[in-house]
């Protein structure tokens, strides 16, 4: 689930998903896709605010690991708006540790902040992306190199 299903913080600093879109909350959606056998996916940025302006992770790494764990979310997508000027590489390793002490396995993608030519993003998450967005015409993703490195 990408952008825009968190809505605020609780005064204990706990993300909160969008009421009204969520009426049941997150976890009644995890176990619903869980009991049709598949995984669920969540999204998050490691700046104060989304990409859409939305509450980001910087400064809740810990909290919301702990959060995403106890939802029974599977895989994190990490996105890189709004951050604070921290190289990527150490703001992606905080998130990394947070969700590694919860002790819950979660698939940790690095969305954005990464070059073609950084070495440190296998040792920090499960996957990484090194382009903008693709959108749905062909120049997007002519304009988009990939480099693929063995």
């Amino acid at each position: 689930m990408d952008d825009c299903w968190q809505i605020s913080r609780d005064a204990n600093g706990t993300i909160q998903p969008d009421p009204i879109a969520f009426p049941s909350g997150i976890p009644a959606l995890v176990d619903y896709v869980h009991s049709k056998g598949l995984k669920f996916g969540l999204y998050s940025d490691r700046g104060n605010m989304t990409c859409q302006r939305r509450p980001g992770s910087l400064g809740y790494e810990v909290k919301d690991a702990q959060t995403y764990a106890s939802w029974g979310v599977d895989y994190l997508k990490l996105d890189s708006c709004y951050t604070n000027g921290t190289p990527a590489a150490v703001e992606y390793s905080i998130m990394r540790d947070a969700l590694n002490a919860t002790g819950r396995p979660i698939f940790y993608s690095l969305c954005g902040g990464v070059g073609t030519d950084d070495v440190w993003p296998p040792n920090v998450g499960n996957s990484w992306r090194t382009t903008w967005d693709i959108q749905d015409y062909w120049g997007s993703m002519t304009s988009n190199i990939y480099l693929v490195r063995n």
